[in-house]
Parts: C-alpha cells; structure tokens; sequence
C-alpha cells in the first residue's frame, strides 16, 4: 500500500512533492521532483518549503523549472495492494472457541488473521 511521504521540515505535515539534495563540493543546492526513492542524504520538502528555500551565503541553489505536482499512484502502488487482498484472502479463520489444527496452529491454540488465542490454563 502506499505510503505519503511528508515534508522533512521539522513541525509540517504536508505532503512532499519536491527533494533537496546538497552537493557539498559544488556548494551547492539542488531541489528538483520528488524522488522516487527517500534517500539518506536527501530530504523530502511540500511545495511551500521547495519554492521558499535559501541556502548558506556563497551557495547557489538549482531549482526544478515548473510547478511541483504530488506524484501518480503507479501500477507498483496497485499490484501491492491487490497482492496484500491476496494473502489475508488465503489466511485461515478459525473460531476461538476451537482449537486450530496443523502446524500453522499446533494443538491447543486457535488462530484468527495474524493474532492468536491461547487457551487458559486449567
């Protein structure tokens, strides 16, 4: 399922749309399309923070000619939606009150999705 990355400002919570990356030995500042990818030394920005960026004195910055847009769902986004619908689909459901049987349960134990009941002790 997807996941909206957020803008790496501390105290917003909007949505990114653009990445700054600093490259040191230029000095300087680029903040181009949201990458498809979060990198470690990169950060994530919403439009606002993108479009009001300044850098250190000395620095330059390179900035995305255009307007910041979120990106699309993809067909990556889709499918691994459908493949998770898949899996809870194929997922036994068992009463709690009946114990499970196989080694997914083992004896004693009733499973219901991804959590397990086990009996009280006598």
């Amino acid at each position: 399922m997807r996941h909206v990355r957020r803008c790496s400002r501390t105290g917003c919570a909007n949505p990114a749309v653009a990445t700054l990356t600093y490259v040191y030995a230029d000095s300087t500042a680029v903040v181009g399309p949201l990458a498809t990818y979060s990198e470690p030394h990169s950060y994530d920005l919403c439009e606002e923070h993108a479009v009001r960026l300044t850098a250190p004195r000395g620095w330059d910055v390179v900035r995305h000619e255009g307007e910041f847009t979120l990106p699309a769902p993809t067909t990556d986004d889709l499918e691994a939606l459908a493949h998770a619908v898949r899996e809870a689909a194929r997922e036994p459901r068992i009463d709690a009150g009946r114990p499970a049987a196989g080694p997914a349960g083992g004896a004693g134990r009733a499973r219901r999705g991804h959590l397990r009941a086990l009996p009280t002790p006598e």
